[in-house]
């Protein structure tokens, strides 16, 4: 099992806390595999192994009629002394009032629990009054380049070619553990990504007309990296002849992100410092989940550069908006309490004089000014504005 440290060291940081950690994500992001992390380190620094308690839960135990009471009950039988319990539990979405099962063991046991779910009922939004004020929630994303590069390290591969692969193949942990052509690759991301439709949409909402459903999960992934709205989704299928009411678009795009496939990206107004609740862009959990239903073209390459940007930073702590400054647009201003950074995002850089150059030396401010790039003789500063290498960029602790 290769480690994700980033993960670890937040899960420690809450240990012991009187809140229930969530750990949520798409899934097969790995967040099985941070639990097993956590009760490998919490076996490494004393805590008894009987004291351990690890469930998984799954569409078995969802089909059986389990409820928040047999829950509790199947986890209070593990107690058996009156001693402090690691509860670690897996895919608690699957059952029905699971967060009424979490609040009785944190208000009636002597525990640390610890939870994961691959759904919008894990969210702020859903979580009922049970669990209000008392839970933390830690996202959960695929591998970042610096963990890739820590899977693949058995390769010998150096980091230009591992990023390459990281762009085309994404970071999946099943896809980066193994050796796999593109092919095989995104047939396993794109099993991933139907398990995630039939199971956290489909069924859920009772979605009874899945092609035109579909359609418009292929228009967000056409145009990640793009400004669009519902009202343009409704559009475009009105002129494929195809009825779609723009409620209708809302919904299906909220539940794509509840399942945590997409993310929206909210853009802001940097004269009046607000966010702008129109025009949003949308980028995908995994720049994979492209390939596998589209195939790669080179072409797309510019989008899904931003796509690995945008998590990046989101991975970093950072709040991530798309920029406007008049008629301008920055691709990202990222914040984290009183620090700003500007990214640009290109494949590469033709001329100093370049838009991404020129957006970002109109913004008159001390904060950290970045372009990003494929574009291996462009790295220098020009008047203060950082030209960066993305592998580079990915690999900073810091900016």
């Amino acid at each position: 099992m290769i480690v994700r440290p980033y993960y670890l060291e937040k899960l420690k940081t809450y240990r012991d806390v009187p809140l229930v950690k969530i750990l949520m994500g798409v899934r097969r992001c790995g967040k099985s595999t941070i639990l097993e992390m956590l009760r490998e380190d919490l076996i490494k620094s004393g805590i008894a192994t009987d004291h351990i308690i690890n469930v998984r839960y799954t569409s078995e135990d969802l089909d059986s009629g389990m409820t928040d009471r047999d829950m509790y009950h199947g986890i209070k039988e593990k107690m058996t002394d009156n001693g402090r319990y690691y509860l670690l539990l897996d895919e608690v979405q699957e059952i029905t009032g699971w967060e009424k099962a979490v609040n009785s063991l944190l208000e009636n046991a002597n525990t640390d629990i610890y939870v994961t779910g691959s759904n919008s009922k894990l969210m702020a939004s859903e979580i009922s009054t049970y669990l209000t004020g008392r839970y933390v929630s830690i996202p959960v994303f695929t591998l970042s380049f610096a963990e890739y590069m820590e899977f693949k390290k058995p390769t010998g591969h150096t980091p230009k070619e591992l990023l390459n692969e990281y762009i085309r193949m994404g970071g999946f942990p099943i896809v980066a553990l193994g050796n796999f052509d593109e092919g095989a690759a995104y047939q396993i991301v794109e099993g991933i990504y139907s398990s995630v439709i039939t199971r956290d949409i489909t069924k859920r909402h009772n979605i009874t007309n899945f092609d035109l459903f579909n359609r418009v999960v292929k228009y967000v992934i056409e145009n990640v990296g793009k400004t669009f709205s519902a009202h343009a989704i409704a559009k475009f299928l009105k002129n494929e002849r195809r009825s779609l009411s723009v409620e209708s678009v809302y919904n299906y795009l909220e539940w794509l992100e509840k399942a945590f496939i997409i993310y929206r990206c909210q853009r802001y107004d940097l004269q009046g410092k607000s966010v702008l609740k129109t025009q949003e862009k949308f980028y995908l959990a995994d720049a994979s989940l492209k390939y596998c239903m589209m195939g790669f073209n080179p072409k797309s390459i510019a989008a899904m550069l931003e796509n690995i940007v945008y998590f990046e930073l989101r991975r970093k702590g950072y709040a991530v908006y798309i920029g406007k400054n008049e008629t301008k647009e920055i691709d990202f201003v990222a914040m984290l309490r009183d620090e700003r950074i500007y990214v640009q995002v290109c494949r590469n850089l033709p001329e100093k004089s370049s838009r991404e150059v020129s957006n970002l030396l109109e913004i008159r401010d001390h904060y950290p000014k970045y372009v990003v790039t494929l574009d291996e003789l462009a790295a220098g500063n020009i008047d203060g504005i950082r030209i960066m290498h993305l592998t580079d960029f990915l690999l900073r602790s810091e900016y």
